[in-house]
């Protein structure tokens, strides 16, 4: 044990040492310490140039964007890098994500429902024909809580319905347009990932490819109905919430009539919310491109 004189002189020196970092932090004040310091997430790629790398090798766009179907054969060769992204995201704490921007989380999310949706049929790949042969009579494929997220086992329904869907959080219903269900019924994957940056200018891109997919959304003269995806059905309450001035499906619909019907006259009928809908039927096989 230092003496009493020994440890008056290490506790001179150790203030001495010290010195110049305090005449510096004083000098330029707490913007100078907080800038020392590392930004929360900032090692985070919100870019996600990783998995933008793997869409854009492994996604077949079909018609223009108004859907697509996935090499998973190239992908599974590539599932290590696949696997790296996921990492990635999973390394992400709660409290760094809390310090992320309002679109990096919901650009982060969707990203992460697609990126795990893949890793998910990678998993059975190529002996399943559905994304519903990964669940049971008791339990659907997005139940199970295997995804390590934001510190916690979450399941992909809680990315969609908890966090994307989370009433407050970003009550955009285009969401439905963003995010995949690996089946040629659900929108289409997009050939990139997600970013903060775009993210307005992507989630609109994605509405209007799905609405102007005549197989999954039309206007039918023959019987005057418009006959839309079951999506509209299964989540009409999103479409109520007021983004960006929609308070209802025939709201947000009447805005597509020009890619959903052929006359002016039809246009019109359902651009002024005066014709009946019915919901197709969804179509679950899964969005392999042929091999």
């Amino acid at each position: 044990m230092p003496t009493n004189t020994l440890r008056r002189r290490l506790l001179l020196a150790h203030a001495l040492t010290s010195l110049p970092a305090l005449v510096t932090l004083a000098a330029h004040g707490p913007a100078a310490a907080q800038a020392a310091a590392p930004a929360a997430g900032a090692a985070f790629d919100h870019s996600h140039a990783a998995f933008t790398a793997l869409l854009r090798r492994h996604v077949l766009v079909l018609r223009g964007g108004q859907a697509s179907q996935v090499r998973y054969g190239g992908l599974a060769a590539e599932r290590a890098a696949l696997k790296a992204y996921l990492d990635t995201l999973s390394g992400v704490s709660e409290a760094a994500y809390a310090a992320f921007s309002k679109p990096q989380q919901m650009a982060f999310l969707i990203n992460a429902y697609n990126a795990f949706t893949l890793e998910l049929i990678l998993t059975r790949w190529p002996k399943l024909e559905s994304i519903k042969d990964l669940g049971s009579l008791l339990q659907s494929p997005w139940k199970p809580k295997w995804v390590p997220l934001l510190g916690n086992k979450v399941s992909l329904d809680n990315i969609e319905h908890d966090m994307l869907r989370a009433r407050g959080r970003f009550d955009d219903p285009r969401v439905h347009f963003a995010v995949n269900c690996a089946s040629i019924g659900c929108p289409a994957l997009r050939e990139e990932a997600f970013v903060a940056d775009r993210l307005e200018a992507q989630l609109a891109e994605q509405a209007q490819r799905f609405m102007a997919d005549r197989s999954r959304n039309n206007y039918d003269a023959s019987s005057g109905k418009l006959q839309v995806s079951k999506i509209f059905d299964w989540f009409g309450e999103d479409f109520r919430l007021g983004h960006q001035g929609v308070t209802s499906l025939p709201v947000f619909l009447g805005r597509y009539a020009d890619v959903l019907a052929d006359t002016p006259a039809d246009r019109d009928r359902v651009r002024r919310g005066q014709v009946p809908v019915a919901f197709l039927d969804y179509d679950w096989k899964l969005n392999d491109a042929p091999r």
